[in-house]
């Protein structure tokens, strides 16, 4: 891998968790991050990849002679072609002296290098093009120990960054195991398949035995593969009026209820007077982790309002970057149910809320 500088080596990658990866395992643990820069896909390419990222990283001489064997195993072949066209996930480009002026090559366009000397990066910048929010970076620069993280080399600060965001996360009280509660969502979140997913792990996984209970009010309420999943299950499934309360000691009851409105209370009246009535104190709120931000904020405020108290995440596999998440984890009064990975009835559920978008996030050591 050719250094661009004296020490100095450039990654081409997918995100900052793969840049931290890659300068670990080819320079390690000492390197310094020199910059970072996003790298739009151009022409047609724009249409069908997303942004990388150019890191440029340093090593001092010592440790460039002991990572010398690691920079020569499994590396690409250097190139010398324009960033547009090269998009693998690790790439170096040969080094030229700082005096030297590019070869003239009418067929190519030359190669244009950041000037390192100014273009400083920061654990804040990589926490922005990881997902995170302003809001979740807010929170994080008002701790205490943010000037201290924030002085680290930057593999190290991204981890203790990994580790605080899931500290803040989980410090809420935990609770009960859930037994009577009701699944919340607009319309196309899949609340029914999110319902699906934690029937049939109750069922397989936890060897529980229960009903569930579907309602419609002044809207029609469209089961989808529920009716016949939860025969597949061996579950009951009745439609309100019927019992509400779980038929065995242990049991479990769920409902299924219509799609709530994101934009007036006043459409949500009917099945709040409903909830409170039959005293339904678990309501797990389902978003769909696909949509715009706006309308997640819109679904999160009308879930509040109806009382949620469980929080699940669908449609992960749609979603690149789950960074924007992290502000929905910090509210104490919602515990994080699971997230839906997949389309599956009877898997893609990942119960370990803030581990795994940590790990789509930010690397933890």
């Amino acid at each position: 891998m050719p250094p661009l500088a004296p020490g100095a080596y450039k990654f081409t990658v997918r995100s900052a968790e793969e840049a931290v990866a890659l300068i670990r395992e080819k320079l390690g643990p000492e390197a310094r991050v020199l910059s970072v820069r996003s790298v739009e896909p151009k022409g047609l390419r724009k249409l069908f990849s997303s942004p990388q990222l150019e890191v440029i990283a340093q090593i001092d001489a010592p440790a460039a002679e002991a990572a010398a064997p690691r920079l020569n195993q499994g590396v690409d072949e250097p190139v010398d072609q324009d960033l547009d066209e090269s998009f693998t996930a690790v790439s170096s480009e040969p080094a030229e002296p700082a005096t030297s002026a590019p070869a003239a090559e009418p067929s190519r366009t030359p190669l244009s290098r950041p000037d390192i000397r100014h273009t400083p990066v920061g654990i804040a910048d990589l926490l922005r093009r990881s997902g995170l929010t302003e809001t979740a970076l807010t929170r994080l620069q008002s701790g205490a120990h943010w000037p201290e993280i924030a002085r680290l080399p930057l593999h190290r600060a991204l981890a203790e960054t990994s580790r605080l965001l899931r500290e803040r996360a989980e410090a809420r009280p935990g609770r009960a195991p859930l037994s009577r509660a009701a699944f919340l969502g607009t319309a196309g979140v899949g609340r029914t398949t999110a319902l699906c997913k934690w029937l049939s792990t109750e069922v397989f996984r936890r060897a529980r035995i229960g009903h569930v209970v579907t309602i419609e009010f002044d809207r029609p309420n469209p089961l989808g593969p529920l009716p016949v999943f939860a025969e597949a299950l061996g579950v009951p499934l009745a439609h309100f009026p019927c019992e509400t309360q779980p038929a065995v000691p242990g049991g479990f009851v769920y409902f299924d209820l219509p799609s709530i409105s994101p934009r007036r209370a006043s459409d949500n009246k009917a099945l709040a007077e409903w909830l409170d009535r039959e005293a339904i104190e678990e309501r797990v709120l389902v978003l769909n982790a696909a949509y715009d931000r706006a309308a997640i904020r819109a679904a999160y405020a009308a879930g509040r309002d109806l009382g949620a108290t469980h929080l699940v995440f669908t449609h992960l596999d749609e979603v690149p970057q789950w960074g924007k998440l992290w502000d929905y984890l910090f509210d104490a009064e919602l515990e994080p149910l699971f997230l839906a990975t997949g389309p599956s009835l009877t898997g893609d559920c990942e119960e370990d809320v803030s581990g795994a978008i940590a790990r789509r996030t930010l690397p933890e050591n």
